[in-house]
């Protein structure tokens, strides 16, 4: 089972220098920002499919759609019953909370999937390289690194412990919702042991192969801007710049 989302495929979106696909993705969770209105972020949504689909990487949402259905419907719930407004609908519910609600859901949803593509196009050696080139210490890079690989390898020993407990005769799927939560508290304490035990073992390989001893560094990997990452910026900056005349004229 791959718990990393990097789909290793051709196209031209994995082509882009990563610091591209970085400045693609922060300009689209600013376009995101300036509304909360429903029709402008619909069509940031379907501008990110076009771009997830030249990537070849909305083969990634079937494994979030779970996500990204939960975070919507919270977000609609949530908002349609606090949120203020003078047009009631039933109860505590108004258009104008339903309308925000939509709006919100929307928005995050936009935003986990410009995460995604540029997770799913972009490899993490070549995401620390791209932010030491935009004069990140390099410590902060590679911790960055750790964090994008420690998540998969966490749920990866998650589920090596919860399939070794069913071995042993486990039922973890007894019982209702809450039985079901119980069930997998005492998971908690191995997968917890693991993380640290393997924890120890990266920080003594690092001090052992010298880490931080020399401040000018090589690297294996070789990025550099061409004409496909000039294209995808001038196109990048065109369609932010719709957005944002839309923005100062509504």
């Amino acid at each position: 089972m791959n718990l990393f989302l990097y789909l290793d495929c051709e196209s031209p979106v994995h082509r882009l220098d990563p610091r591209t696909k970085l400045f693609l993705m922060l300009g689209s969770f600013a376009v995101a920002v300036l509304f909360v209105r429903a029709g402008p972020l619909l069509a940031l949504l379907g501008v990110l499919l076009a771009y997830g689909a030249v990537g070849r990487s909305l083969g990634n949402l079937r494994r979030i759609w779970g996500l990204l259905v939960t975070i919507a419907l919270v977000s609609i719930l949530s908002w349609s019953v606090f949120a203020r407004g003078t047009t009631p609908i039933v109860w505590r519910v108004t258009w104008e909370g339903l309308a925000y609600g939509i709006g919100a859901a929307i928005k995050i949803d936009a935003m986990i999937l410009s995460g995604l593509i540029f997770l799913s196009t972009t490899k993490t050696e070549e995401m620390v390289l791209g932010l030491i080139r935009l004069r990140v210490p390099f410590g902060a890079a590679f911790a960055f690194s750790l964090a994008v690989r420690m998540v998969p390898s966490i749920i990866g020993t998650a589920v090596v412990v919860a399939e070794a407990q069913r071995s042993r005769g486990l039922d973890l799927d007894a019982g209702g919702l809450v039985r079901r939560v119980r069930n997998y508290i005492p998971l908690l304490v191995p997968i917890f042991l693991h993380t640290l035990r393997s924890t120890d073992q990266l920080a003594k390989a690092l001090e052992s192969r010298g880490f931080g001893a020399q401040r000018r560094r090589t690297s294996l990997l070789e990025i550099g801007f061409h004409g496909g990452d000039a294209v995808a910026l001038i196109l990048g900056a065109v369609v932010c710049g719709l957005f944002l005349a839309v923005r100062l004229t509504a």
